[in-house]
């Protein structure tokens, strides 16, 4: 799969996600990728950092865009809701060399962001929207940085803006465009809804669609691709706690046998690999902090036992995690209850919106504050 200049072996993204895709969990994919399918093919997109935080160079968005020395292609997902914020910003990432690739993100359901017009809710403006788009294509114009965007399918059910979201955005010189197929109002809730997949790759013929929702494994990957003809796949919750999932999609996507799953132990040896990474991103107080969500996750289906994990949620030091580790069985084969999704799931909601937001859609009038918040939330 290619994006704009950007060509790729397999055609996997990891999505950006707050709190989970830093530096540290990219690496450590990258790495278990390389180690199990002999190649780094996909696309390992850095976690959100809002335009306006990077422009005015807060030192916790600086922070995440940290990107490890052999990363290739460096991928940074935007946050946004105004064209004059987004064009200095591309323009700040292309002129001082931070990334190859921009992701902008019009997708986030969350009512902290939705109720000020961000995230989801824009691309109902879609004239707004297009402003937005096309302001970070100007500003990467020449430099061989392709902007691409992501979206759902609308904001509920009698308010659908995928179409037309993924019509402007290649109109405005996007590279590629990615839909999460669920509305703002089922959050993550829910199935995703393959079929919009489908019905947005039959509306945009000119750049590549890409699918997202619901893969948990290769065969999810495989099947979504040919049930939508889209012509690739980003991966979120599915890969929390099983950052080894790309290796599996590589293997599945070039032919080659897949590895085994992991026994515990090798569990074990893959969250001390975590943890050493994260510490080294944020020192060791803030990277043990970060580690017990991920524990959680890793262990998710394994027996372990409640004290156990107790102690884990815990964990202040890499040598008190060490300890912890010492303690799992090695020799436990991946379980089958282990498969499936995780994460966030929650319940389905109104979407909370400005008021008057639904009246116009052709209204271009940036939402006011809703860029005011730090990266990553």
């Amino acid at each position: 799969m290619r994006i704009g200049p950007i060509a790729l072996r397999s055609p996997v993204v990891l999505a950006p996600m707050a709190g989970v895709t830093n530096v540290a969990f990219r690496t450590l994919c990258r790495e278990l990728e390389l180690a199990r399918a002999g190649t780094v093919s996909g696309l390992y997109v850095c976690e959100m950092v809002t335009a306006r935080a990077l422009v005015e160079r807060h030192p916790v968005t600086m922070h995440m865009t940290t990107f490890a020395p052999e990363e290739s292609p460096r991928s940074l997902q935007l946050y946004t809701v105004d064209p004059e914020n987004t064009y200095a910003a591309a323009k700040m990432i292309a002129d001082e060399g931070l990334a190859d690739h921009i992701d902008m993100n019009f997708g986030c359901p969350v009512p902290k962001v939705t109720r000020r017009g961000g995230g989801a809710a824009l691309p109902f403006k879609r004239r707004l929207f297009g402003q937005i788009v096309a302001a970070a294509v100007r500003a990467t114009e020449g430099t061989g940085i392709p902007v691409t965007v992501k979206f759902r399918i609308g904001i509920d059910d009698d308010h659908h803006t995928h179409l037309d979201a993924g019509r402007i955005a290649a109109q405005e010189g996007a590279a590629a465009v990615a839909l999460h197929a669920r509305t703002a109002a089922q959050r993550y809730s829910g199935t995703a809804d393959w079929e919009q997949i489908a019905a947005l790759k039959a509306h945009v013929t000119d750049v590549p669609v890409l699918g997202n929702g619901d893969i948990f494994d290769a065969r999810d990957a495989l099947d979504m691709m040919a049930a939508t003809d889209c012509d690739g796949v980003v991966i979120g919750r599915g890969c929390l706690g099983r950052p080894w999932l790309f290796a599996e999609l590589s293997a599945a996507f070039t032919g080659v046998p897949a590895h085994t799953p992991p026994t515990l132990g090798e569990v074990a040896t893959i969250i001390r690999r975590h943890g050493e990474l994260l510490a080294a991103h944020f020192g060791e107080d803030k990277g043990m902090r970060d580690i017990r969500k991920h524990v959680a996750w890793y262990l998710h289906g394994f027996p372990a036992g409640a004290d156990l994990r107790r102690s884990m949620a815990l964990v202040k030091t890499i040598s008190e995690l060490d300890d912890l580790l010492g303690e799992l069985d090695p020799d436990v084969p991946f379980p089958p209850a282990a498969a499936g999704p995780r994460g966030r799931q929650g319940s389905p909601g109104s979407v909370t919106l400005p008021e008057g937001w639904l009246d116009d859609p052709d209204d271009c009038t940036v939402p006011v504050g809703a860029d005011v918040m730090h990266s990553g939330g």
